[in-house]
């Protein structure tokens, strides 16, 4: 059913506009972006579609925009762009709040951060730098790996702190499958982070991996919760 054919109260815009954004599937959100839809196919339906492919907006916000393009057929550039703008402006959104927040806690650092790692599709270890007032000095990528690995080592992430003269250290990595339970290559590695921070006097805030809230679990671990640190 084209968008035309739908009934004035429940086409996407005019439905948001009478009952709010939050009344709105998934697809009819999309379909306001994607504004048409191809051949024989409304723009809800296309966005519907455009949903299937990956399984849902988390796996879709994680596509580049040539993935986009490439989903299903009806999909050009200008739309493509415009999905992929949107996505970047809901994660700086969930980003929100100070530009340099005071990073003391998990949930703080998973506010700041949860967004963004939430959304990559592959395993991927960042260094969060602090200055003494453990607010961000820099983020840096140490290294990207495969959907369920990440080789990193301690002394590359060390490095960046003493090269920055960094007060603090947080290193945050990401399980693509959801489930953010530390592997025992996760726990070796914060063992010798632990180890090097101390003997170089840097202070290890944390360790944490993102994951997702699926079935009520934390969408988070963090080591120092934990007690591990």
């Amino acid at each position: 059913m084209r968008i035309q054919e739908i009934p004035t109260s429940d086409r996407p815009r005019e439905k948001l506009a009478e009952r709010g954004p939050a009344s709105l599937t998934d697809a009819e959100l999309l379909a306001i972006f994607l504004r048409t839809g191809r051949k024989g196919k409304g723009a809800v339906a296309l966005a519907a579609e455009l949903l299937a492919t990956r399984g849902s907006l988390v796996g879709l916000s994680r596509c580049s925009v040539a993935d986009l393009r490439n989903s299903v057929s009806g999909i050009g550039p200008a739309k493509a762009a415009e999905l992929a703008a949107a996505f970047e402006l809901g994660k700086r959104l969930a980003r929100g709040g100070e530009e340099r927040p005071v990073l003391d806690r998990a949930e703080v650092i998973y506010q700041r951060f949860g967004a963004e790692f939430q959304a990559l599709g592959r395993e991927e270890l960042k260094v969060v730098l602090l200055d003494t007032k453990l607010r961000m000095i820099l983020v840096e990528k140490i290294s990207q790996g495969s959907l369920n690995e990440c080789v990193a080592y301690a002394r590359d992430i060390i490095r960046s702190a003493v090269v920055h003269s960094a007060y603090g250290l947080i290193v945050i990595h990401n399980h693509p499958s959801g489930d953010p339970a530390p592997s025992q290559a996760d726990q070796r590695l914060t063992r010798r982070l632990a180890e090097a921070a101390e003997l170089l006097q840097i202070q290890l805030l944390d360790h944490i991996i993102m994951g997702t809230a699926e079935g009520g679990r934390s969408p988070y671990f963090s080591f120092r919760e934990a007690g591990s640190l």
